[in-house]
């Protein structure tokens, strides 16, 4: 059995770049507005973004000028933070130094003041985003809730992340965005279509006005939104879900008819990915196919 998880997903925009005071200060004001919130989940770069109006050039910078290694003081007091107030928290995507490069990087830390994942963005939105592509899908248990997927923004327009988080045992993706272009609208039918096809949970929490356009949404695995942001304005998106409905939905299937997850059968022929020579492999995918660079596929950093 699955205990219900009750979760908060904060639209806001990005916070003043590393200002871990004010940050801590407010997420200890919204757990003490929803004590029975046990997830908190902030937008892609919440604490990693210039202040708007800083210009181009500080956003080109800001990668190098924000990054430091994974379990540097930031990381420390996000833990401390997590554990003081005994709750679940992802507080966005970070830029994370790593063996000289640069990461998009989704940490995720336990109600013990550990953390317990990081995710770094396997598909940087090029040609604007600078930063190092991961190789590893990433999942992570949440005690009796379930278990939780990780992806970043331009992660949702490539279903093969969502099919490999969700065969993986994710019963919820979780998006975080921070998306301040038209392609908004699109991103609201991606995490609709990636929950419909593989019968999980998605929630989309992108960064609210000026960094973002909001419009962060929470789908159910039979492709319903459940509750949405109707607009750029900040604001928190809470309800309680129980992980244990994508087993439902694939028992009987999304609206009582389709389940995909049982579509083959043994004895069935095998059929070929040559896309990917049967794994996701940047060497022989799209513009990779000069690239020396592989994809191992699955696992967890």
């Amino acid at each position: 059995m699955h205990s219900p998880l009750p979760l908060a997903l904060v639209q806001a925009p990005a916070h003043p770049t590393q200002d871990l005071d004010s940050f801590a200060s407010g997420l200890e004001r919204l757990s003490r507005q929803r004590p029975q919130v046990r997830l908190f989940v902030h937008p892609e770069l919440h604490l990693a973004t210039p202040a708007p109006g800083s210009g181009p050039a500080d956003d080109a910078a800001a990668p190098e000028q924000l990054a430091e290694p994974l379990d540097g003081p930031r990381d420390r007091r996000l833990a401390e933070l997590a554990g003081d107030l005994g709750v679940w928290l992802m507080p966005g995507s970070v830029y994370e130094r790593r063996h000289g490069q640069i990461h998009n990087t989704a940490p995720v830390y336990s109600p013990q003041g550990r953390r317990v994942a990081a995710y770094r963005k396997i598909c940087p939105w090029r040609p604007y985003e600078t930063t190092t592509p991961g190789t590893e899908f990433v999942v992570f248990d949440m005690d009796d809730h379930g278990r939780v997927g990780l992806s970043i923004c331009y992660d949702a327009w490539f279903p093969e992340i969502s099919r490999n988080l969700a065969h993986l045992g994710a019963q919820l993706i979780v998006n975080l965005v921070q998306t301040p272009t038209s392609d908004r609208e699109q991103e609201l039918v991606l995490a609709r279509a990636n929950a419909i096809t593989n019968q999980v949970f998605v929630a989309s929490v992108n960064a609210a006005a000026p960094t973002g356009l909001g419009r962060s949404l929470l789908v159910d695995p039979e492709g319903r939104v459940r509750t949405q942001a109707i607009s750029a304005e900040e604001c928190v998106l809470t309800d309680v879900i129980d992980l244990g409905e994508t087993t439902r939905v694939r028992t009987y299937g999304t609206a009582g008819l389709n389940r995909p997850w049982e579509q083959f059968r043994p004895g069935d022929a095998p059929v070929d990915l040559p896309l990917y020579s049967g794994r996701m492999d940047p060497s022989t995918w799209g513009a990779g196919l000069s690239g020396t660079s592989r994809a191992e596929g699955r696992g967890r950093p």
